[in-house]
């Protein structure tokens, strides 16, 4: 039973128990993330913020271009009303559901954006008229008023936000060393890291700080995939998590030396140091391992403490806890059992967490390569051990009363471990019976088994804000704890991805706990739908998807359906839309727990029918979703034009697109060539500032199957048969700096007929 219990509060490690209050005192010390809203597409917004949130980010920094909001004299845009990127009161409203703090920048120098980000010839006035729309945007976001803006810039505003904590070292996710320099300020416990480049950018058409500019590099692309850099920020996050509270109180120590009492080159180091717990920062900028025994101070026994056997791969930082007070002071949450003696003397792994529940002792490390830690206790422990999954042996020594443990090590990417050792035979005891997710706007579900009746009688179930639980009946069949069965109600604007946590108190203690992750009841996708390219490598889904359509003969389109729910369970799917016939119209589909199904749908258009038409596909059963798509009629053996705002920028893209092949280009960038792409292959063959790039914006329109271009003192005409796409102008053609190329059996052809005219073929 001891060992169920230990399994249950090691799943649970690092979940906070309660609602934390809504933007508490800022520590002396903080890490925040960039997230220019701008150069991220707005569908994207909440799931980049929850990856954010679930990385353990607190805060995200961000400017407001004044240019981008101002897109008429006297007429500003926060609402997304002529781009949703545009929609800065959407974003602090996301803020604040998700429970993220802004660091907001309104009036300084926008990076990377045309002219800071202010307008051509502004004036005081329209400064002043400026500032007044920002104060009425802002005002009531403030953390004054239970809003997300803790940190805002600009006295001028007349809000009373506080400035960041100084100094703000500012580092890119790109650079490689980027996270030692970060425990290297996170090492003096003052200041802000404020990380940036951390998702790959796209600038609105027109926007780049130079024309052609397409793509700000992150180390996070438009898919959502991640780069390795990216773990530093994680593992900086899960630190300050629980240590972050605890930095106000950490003074600078001598730095460790080694054993010998030799400097511990070559390895950087530091020490924290607290009556409640120390820390070592140990770094290692070199390139070889470093491993040694480390001195340093321990304030509890006022004596220097040899760390043994310390070792710091290449280009790793490790936050060694020294002297850490299982009494409360330290970083252990609920430990009022243990006495002011009791505490973690030290440990060769990074330690993010410690907690105590239901007699069990948990720990989770950061671990690079296998480390112990060393604890002192008032008792013996009654065991189990369990390390990273496995029950180990441990030794008690009962004359120093300490008790040696090992570490095993942890998983890349980011090393996590967790370890628990059971301190006491807890006489009472409750937890979560085989709960691993709750599904968003539905009653869940939700099984909690006690030690007693008497215990489960007294219990009470905590939940996070918003969320509602009423008790099921339960006949009582023959188990072997007590049982109370809820049904627990997930708010129906809870973020899918977001997690939440669920608490069984009873007598003013804290008895379980659950971290549960919150999913929709159903996922929708099509699998055809178009990808925007950007040079070889980049994409980006568009919004609503667009699936291409032989009208006619109709195309088989594959659905995939996804059931997020715990159980089997069955959807009627529904397809409908303008001017076209689907077949089946309407089917029932049942779908294990937690897996997806690929159903196939045909679709037809009118038989002369092309261009766009609108869509519905609705999920309807144990929840409900819809998913609005857009199919493009391409009649067999012809060429379609069509526009539409790919990227949700606010400025449409053009198409051409047949069978074979598609073409897209900007109205923007002096109507460059954004995308020549092969559905043979799915392969984009220009580059990623594209063709044809220039600076301003140029007409367009569609010339039956064809587009013409107009701009200053030029017109082109563009034509796409099949797979070949043919250029003329009135004027000799800019360079189009573009080369012959194969890319999986598919050759891009170049001709260059005249000074005015080019043609470009997929064969």
């Amino acid at each position: 039973m001891r060992r169920l219990f230990l399994a249950a509060v090691l799943a649970a490690l690092g979940a906070p128990f309660s609602t934390p209050a809504r933007n508490p005192p800022a520590p002396p010390c903080a890490l925040a993330v960039e997230f220019p809203y701008y150069l991220c597409p707005r569908a994207h917004w909440e799931r980049e913020l929850v990856w954010l949130k679930n990385a353990g980010v607190r805060m995200v920094e961000f400017p407001v271009p004044w240019n981008w909001h101002e897109v008429a004299a006297g007429d500003y845009d926060f609402a997304g009303r002529t781009s949703p990127r545009r929609d800065l009161a959407g974003l602090l409203r996301l803020l604040h559901r998700l429970g993220l703090e802004a660091w907001v920048r309104p009036l300084g120098t926008v990076p990377d954006w045309p002219r800071g980000g202010a307008p051509v010839n502004a004036s005081a006035a329209a400064r002043r008229e400026w500032i007044k729309r920002l104060r009425e945007l802002l005002e009531l976001q403030m953390a004054a008023h239970s809003g997300p803006i803790v940190f805002l810039e600009g006295a001028e505003l007349g809000l009373g936000g506080a400035a960041p904590p100084a100094p703000v070292t500012t580092l890119s996710a790109m650079d490689p060393n980027a996270f030692t320099r970060s425990r290297a300020a996170l090492a003096t416990a003052r200041g802000v890291v404020l990380w940036r480049d951390v998702e790959e950018g796209l600038y609105p058409a027109g926007w780049g700080p130079e024309p052609g500019a397409v793509l700000r590099p992150g180390a996070v692309n438009l898919e959502g995939s991640e780069t390795p850099a990216v773990r530093g920020i994680e593992r900086d996050a899960a630190l300050l998590r629980n240590w972050a509270p605890l930095l106000a109180q950490l003074d600078p120590a001598a730095p460790p030396r080694l054993a010998t009492g030799k400097p511990a080159d070559p390895l950087a180091a530091a020490q924290l140091s607290s009556p409640g717990a120390s820390a070592v920062i140990a770094t290692n900028p070199g390139l070889d391992a470093f491993h040694d025994d480390l001195r340093a101070w321990d304030p509890a026994g006022k004596h220097a403490l040899t760390i043994p056997r310390v070792t710091v791969p290449p280009g790793e930082s490790l936050w060694l806890p020294v002297s850490v007070s299982l009494a409360g002071s330290g970083l252990c949450r609920e430990c009022s059992n243990f006495s002011p003696n009791a505490r973690i003397v030290y440990a060769t792994a990074e330690l993010l967490a410690v907690e105590y529940e239901n007699g069990i002792l948990a720990m989770e490390f950061a671990a690079p390569v296998a480390g112990q830690a060393l604890l002192q206790l008032d008792r013996e422990p009654v065991g189990p051990y369990l390390a990273g999954g496995n029950e180990v042996d441990f030794d008690w020594d009962e004359k120093t009363q300490r008790v040696p443990l090992t570490i095993p090590a942890g998983r890349a990417p980011d090393y996590r471990v967790r370890v628990g050792l059971a301190i006491e035979a807890p006489e009472t005891a409750a937890f979560f019976d085989d709960l691993h997710r709750l599904v968003i706007g539905q009653a869940n579900p939700v099984a909690t088994s006690y030690t007693s009746p008497e215990l489960a009688s007294r219990s009470r179930l905590r939940l996070p804000d918003g969320y509602q639980a009423t008790r099921e009946p339960h006949p009582g069949a023959a188990t072997e704890l007590p049982e109370i069965h809820y049904r627990v109600t997930v708010p129906a604007d809870a973020a899918h991805g977001d997690f939440a946590s669920l608490g069984l108190e009873a007598d003013g203690l804290l008895l379980g706990r659950a971290r549960l992750q919150l999913f929709r009841p159903v996922s929708l996708r099509a699998a055809q739908a178009v990808d925007l390219h950007f040079g070889p490598n980049g994409r980006l889904e568009t919004d609503p998807p667009v699936v291409p359509v032989e009208p006619r003969a109709g195309t088989d389109l594959d659905i995939v359906v996804r059931n997020n729910w715990p159980a089997i369970q069955t959807f009627r799917l529904t397809a409908a839309g303008d001017r076209l016939e689907f077949l089946p119209a309407s089917t029932e589909i049942s779908i294990g727990a937690t897996a997806e199904r690929h159903i196939s749908l045909r679709v037809f258009g009118e038989a002369d029918g092309a261009g766009l038409r609108e869509w519905r596909l609705a999920a309807a059963g144990a929840g409900t979703a819809e998913l609005t798509l857009r199919a493009l009629l391409i009649p067999r053996g012809r060429t379609v034009a069509w526009t539409a705002d790919l990227d949700s920028d606010g400025s449409p893209e053009w198409i051409l697109e047949s069978q074979k092949a598609r073409a897209i280009f900007s109205s923007a960038d002096g109507g460059r060539w954004m995308e020549f792409s092969s559905k043979d292959n799915d392969e984009n063959f220009l580059p990623l500032a594209g063709a044809f790039a220039g600076a301003g914006a140029v007409e367009v329109k569609i010339d039956g199957d064809g587009l013409e271009f107009t701009g200053k003192g030029w017109r082109r005409r563009v034509r796409l048969t099949g797979t070949r796409l043919e250029i003329e102008q009135n004027t000799p053609l800019p360079a189009d700096r573009l080369t012959a190329l194969k890319r999986s059996n598919v050759t891009l052809v170049i001709e260059h007929p005249s000074p005015t005219s080019a043609s470009y073929t997929l064969q």
